[in-house]
């Protein structure tokens, strides 16, 4: 398993972590937001998954991977 910390702009409130862990985890991944710090730690399968991969889910809920 391998371990990323992302930056995320966007996120507020408890829909937002809601909706970015659930399409993490919809990838077979786990995803950890940190509000307070705009950060989601993600865990996965780097021979089954790419960081690309997750930061475009992210993505595409509305937020910002920078």
């Amino acid at each position: 398993m391998k371990s990323v910390n992302l930056k995320v702009n966007g996120m507020s409130c408890n829909h937002c972590v809601s909706a970015i862990e659930k399409a993490v985890g919809q990838l077979g991944a786990s995803a950890k937001v940190d509000l307070s710090h705009h950060s989601v730690q993600v865990e996965f399968d780097d021979s089954k998954l790419s960081i690309a991969i997750i930061k475009e889910a992210i993505e595409d809920q509305g937020y910002d991977v920078v």
